[in-house]
């Protein structure tokens, strides 16, 4: 398994504040994670770092085979597939969904002067069909429900064939219903060959997707545990992590948890 993400002893200081403190963390081609953690844990920003949208205060981050810090990160973010709330305000609500998709092969977020071939075309029409949207390739954006919009978010985020996929709370607010989709359709995607290295950020152990491989949990900006999901998401470290008595149980790859 080759490298795609590679962390030593990282840190991010804002205004003074510590918010990731001297993280470690390898992710291998083939690995899923799952991070979780409290609110103000750093989850967001490690992702936003894994991202390439900001570079370490100290310590180095490899992404791709490239260092941050000696790279032009415009080249690199189109090999990176990225969803999350924040990334959605800045699609135009008024684009098609269709365009919504094809202009992630310019990392642009609305359609300008850019010129597209068949090609992009055709593939994001491919994409639209696997994450069961092509009936809404024509809709606008602004116009579709929040499952719909996570889903297009994500479509998005896998039109270019990206090295790794990093997704911040893809089934936050969503219902029952929604969110068991979306779970279904990330779980056959994960388990795809062809697939690429995933990492998202949760609040809840319920919205993990089956054959996710690894789990983080994350606790006022480092790292409380890391590896093997079965090794990582047990009673004892889920507590101490969010600092409250958990039980945690696990049904054929689904989680649940509660106050113990």
């Amino acid at each position: 398994m080759a490298s795609v993400l590679k962390l030593s002893d990282v840190s991010v200081v804002r205004d003074g504040n510590r918010i990731l403190d001297s993280i470690d963390w390898n992710v291998d081609s083939e690995e899923r994670w799952v991070i979780l953690g409290p609110n103000g844990a750093g989850k967001t920003t490690l992702l936003q770092l894994a991202s390439a949208l900001i570079h370490p205060t100290s310590g180095e981050a490899e992404l791709l085979d490239a260092r941050l810090g000696s790279v032009d990160v415009f080249e690199l973010r189109p090999r990176i597939g990225f969803a999350s709330t924040a990334m959605a305000r800045r699609l135009p609500r008024n684009e098609r969904v269709i365009d919504v998709v094809m202009t992630a092969a310019y990392s642009v977020t609305g359609r300008w002067t850019e010129s597209y071939e068949e090609l992009d075309t055709r593939r994001a029409e491919r994409v639209l069909a696997e994450w069961k949207l092509s009936h809404l390739a024509e809709r606008r954006f602004g116009d579709l429900s929040d499952g719909e919009q996570k889903r297009v978010q994500i479509a998005r985020s896998v039109m270019t064939d990206p090295e790794i996929l990093l997704l911040d709370e893809p089934a936050a607010s969503l219902d029952l219903g929604s969110r068991e989709e979306l779970l279904q359709l990330l779980s056959g995607y994960a388990s795809s060959q062809d697939a690429p290295a995933i990492v998202m950020v949760t609040h809840h152990v319920e919205e993990i997707p089956v054959g996710f491989s690894h789990a983080m949990l994350m606790a006022e900006g480092g790292i409380r545990a890391a590896g093997p999901i079965d090794e990582v998401l047990t009673s004892e470290l889920l507590s101490d992590t969010f600092g409250l008595g958990l039980e945690i149980r696990n049904d054929e790859g689904r989680y649940t948890a509660r106050a113990s």
